[in-house]
């Protein structure tokens, strides 16, 4: 699997919004293709891609304060969901954060998956809230480590 960063409104862009949509939308009766996506030209969007350039995991960074972003829309192919690749993915997020200043992230996750961002690190804020109709509960990470330039 390669992590690399997606275009806004490229090829890729149309993978990463089938995915998110196939997985996070259909699943509660909502439809990606209904909302405007023109605010995500100045999100940063990440993915895994397979040897032949499919894209199998993604997630959005929004930008919220010079040094704090919202991770969002973290989606993975059914296909590979509990093989290790969203732990991959959040790895290698976080390392482009710190790469581009990034000391604090930010999350809403569904309360199934607490325990996931739980054991990377990630801590509850607050109490739980409803959101899309699925109750969320915000979690945050401090960054910290050194950045690895390559």
């Amino acid at each position: 699997m390669t992590f690399r960063e997606i275009a806004f409104a490229s090829a890729d862009y149309d993978q990463e919004c089938r995915l998110r949509n196939e997985v996070l939308r259909i699943p509660l009766g909502l439809d990606l293709g209904d909302e405007d996506l023109a605010a995500e030209r100045d999100h940063w969007h990440f993915g895994l891609f397979d040897e032949q350039g499919g894209l199998c995991a993604s997630v959005v960074a929004v930008p919220v304060a010079p040094e704090s972003v919202k991770i969002r829309q973290m989606a993975v192919a059914p296909r590979f969901q509990g093989a290790g690749l969203g732990r991959s993915l959040i790895a290698g997020l976080e390392e482009r954060l710190r790469q581009r200043g990034v000391k604090h992230c930010f999350l809403y996750a569904r309360v199934p998956v607490v325990p996931f961002y739980e054991k990377l690190g990630y801590e509850r804020v607050g109490d739980e809230f409803i959101e899309v109709g699925i109750t969320h509960l915000e979690m945050e990470k401090r960054l910290q480590g050194i950045v690895d330039s390559r």
